[in-house]
């Protein structure tokens, strides 16, 4: 016994030292499991490396999660499609195989406060990330501070350097309040940077007709636009607010 104990230390120092720091950690178990299932050493050290990448895919994941910096951890299964009469079940699915990402496409999810916008954004950004994929969210106005505040703020910078790396950037409440010239012309630029490498979510309750009057500058906006919308799909959600349907009460109901 002494000399398992020994022989099992040195192979997790091993598989430290090799920076196999899951398989180090499962050694014991996997012991455990060879023994009672009498496994071979082939399927024991295929046990081994299946469960080191296994882990650093989760691991991968979860780093990807946290700098995405989604509000709320919302999955496309959570949403109930039939609470929204506008998107059918087979276009949900379509939105999440991603093909679109891989074809350059962005999507526009507009309607009213409350009906799904940010929920099939989230929902989506997850999916992108668990495929593989690099994924961001923001809000429009944090969005405009980082670009404001990039010249002074390391963090700024930072956080746009992601954004700009990202395969997928989900911008929630797109055009919700008027901009001024320059910061129209520091949204266009960051646009331009986006444009054919990273595939954009922007969920607004204002259609890309009505953007003009918010952007203020024409030739801006059409600019703009014209990297946004022309390989585009634009959804139009409808129908009541969810957190009103749902709305939780202090009145106990008779």
């Amino acid at each position: 016994m002494k000399n398992l104990k020994s022989t099992t230390d040195n192979i997790k120092e091993m598989l430290n030292s090799l920076n196999m720091k899951y398989s180090a950690e499962y050694v014991d178990e996997l012991l455990e499991i060879s023994i009672n299932e009498s496994l071979s050493y082939e399927n024991l050290l295929e046990k081994l490396l299946k469960w080191e990448i296994d882990a650093r895919e989760r691991k991968r994941i979860e780093n990807r999660l946290k700098l995405a910096e989604f509000p709320e951890y919302k999955t496309l299964d959570e949403f109930n499609i039939q609470e929204q009469q506008s998107l059918s079940q087979k276009q949900l699915n379509q939105l999440k195989e991603l093909t679109w990402i891989e074809q350059g496409y962005n999507l526009v999810l507009l309607g009213p406060s409350g009906v799904g916008k940010t929920h099939i954004g989230v929902g989506l950004g997850i999916q992108a990330i668990t495929k593989g994929y690099k994924a961001m969210f923001v809000q429009m106005d944090e969005l405009m501070h980082m670009l404001k505040t990039q010249e002074i703020l390391r963090a700024s910078r930072a956080r746009l350097k992601r954004i700009v790396d990202s395969d997928l950037l989900i911008i929630d409440d797109l055009m919700f309040m008027a901009m001024e010239k320059h910061e129209a012309n520091l949204f266009f630029q960051l646009i331009n940077k986006l444009y054919g490498q990273t595939s954009l979510i922007i969920t607004s309750n204002k259609g890309p007709e009505d953007w003009g009057e918010l952007l203020g500058d024409p030739a801006i906006t059409i600019a703009i636009l014209d990297r946004i919308v022309h390989k585009c799909e634009i959804i139009n959600l409808d129908g009541d607010s969810y957190r009103m349907r749902h709305r939780k009460t202090i009145f106990r109901k008779s």
